[in-house]
């Protein structure tokens, strides 16, 4: 009966499923999370003794531009995306480090981005102990 209308039910709104995660983290608290990210730096004495910004390359989710999170454009899987509606992008961050950081230090941040709830990574520092 409502055939003539089926191809008019499939509007391409941008999926919603990361919006009520982050409402649902802010009145509940955060989920726990077992993906940290885990990056190393290595740092010459001289170095960890002044402190340095070091930048570091963060995978951060985004939302594919062509089918706007949906994963499919009409009814075919979205060619650009593959069907999962996002894409991985590395964002470089730049991370201080205080004078006098020590070896075995564990710096922890998040980043967010608008596309993602946030991204938890740890840096472990590393001190050489030698100048090459």
């Amino acid at each position: 009966m409502y055939e003539c209308f089926a191809d008019e039910i499939a509007i391409d709104f941008p999926s919603v499923e990361r919006v009520i995660d982050r409402m649902r983290d802010a009145f509940l608290g955060e989920r726990a999370d077992p993906d940290v990210l885990h990056a190393d730096v290595s740092l010459s004495p001289r170095e960890a003794f002044a402190g340095l910004v070091v930048p570091v390359e963060v995978p951060v989710r985004v939302t594919c531009l062509q089918c706007g999170g949906r994963g499919e454009t009409w009814t075919e899987p979205c060619d650009l995306c593959g069907g999962r509606g996002d894409a991985r992008m590395y964002h470089g961050v730049r991370v201080p480090l205080p004078p006098g950081v020590a070896h075995g230090a564990r710096i922890r941040f998040r980043l967010r981005s608008p596309d993602d709830s946030s991204v938890r990574v740890e840096l472990h520092v590393s001190i050489r102990s030698h100048v090459p």
